[in-house]
């Protein structure tokens, strides 16, 4: 499941970010209101942990605006505010949940986990790309029950071209998230071109059609019906 951390404070989101992906959470992380502005325009999210007292914007905003981008996407906030009229606010926008700094993370993660259950139940989650079935919780691809073994970037890398269906995404967006780090476009080319080779190969041993589309001089689209 895909998590975007809006958090200022550099080594908290960088503990966050650690630990969540340790429980299977695939993290992206934002340090100012700008930059989450950007990231919520064109990523999906199933959750979205905001720090209200950002230094460039209203945290609030942020939300509001996250929200409209992100209907489905869940919402906990964390902020070191204790007044009430705060949190009466926060979860007046829509906000799922409510966390005051300073917080231990199996507690963020505990609450993370009862969101999923009050939205979801106990459904698994899973994506049919084209007739491969894709769970992302469990991080297994299967193509008329057949396993499709995937290397760790390669399953993020199809996850995150599914998530985004249809849409055209440049080698720096997937560079930046399946590795955290934008470098140069040697490095970007290099790496996506490889890795996107990969999955076609193993994609194209259980199926002849090519669901990538190489955009020239851009990136790829994966193409779903």
């Amino acid at each position: 499941m895909n998590v975007l951390i809006i958090e200022d404070e550099r080594s908290l989101s960088h503990e966050i970010e650690i630990y969540l992906t340790k429980q299977g959470f695939h993290c992206d992380v934002a340090f100012t209101g700008s930059k989450a502005s950007e990231m919520v325009a064109v990523n999906s999210y199933d959750f979205v942990l905001l720090d209200i007292g950002l230094p460039d914007t209203n945290g609030f905003e942020i939300l509001k605006e996250a929200k409209n981008n992100n209907v489905d996407s869940a919402f906990i906030v964390l902020t070191a505010r204790s007044e009430t009229d705060d949190k009466i606010h926060g979860l007046d926008l829509g906000a799922d949940d409510y966390l005051a700094k300073p917080f231990s993370l199996p507690e963020l993660n505990a609450r993370m986990q009862a969101i999923l259950r009050r939205k979801h139940g106990l459904k698994v989650q899973t994506i049919d790309i084209n007739g491969f079935i894709m769970d992302y919780q469990n991080r297994t691809l299967n193509y008329d029950g057949t396993p499709v073994v995937l290397t760790k970037k390669e399953f993020d890398l199809l996850h995150y071209l599914a998530m985004h269906k249809n849409r055209v995404l440049s080698r720096s967006q997937l560079t930046e998230h399946i590795w955290g780090d934008v470098m140069d476009d040697d490095y970007d080319s290099n790496y996506i071109d490889v890795h996107v080779k990969n999955l076609r190969k193993k994609l194209a041993a259980h199926s002849t059609i090519d669901w990538f589309e190489t955009v020239r001089g851009i990136g790829y689209r994966l193409n779903i019906q």
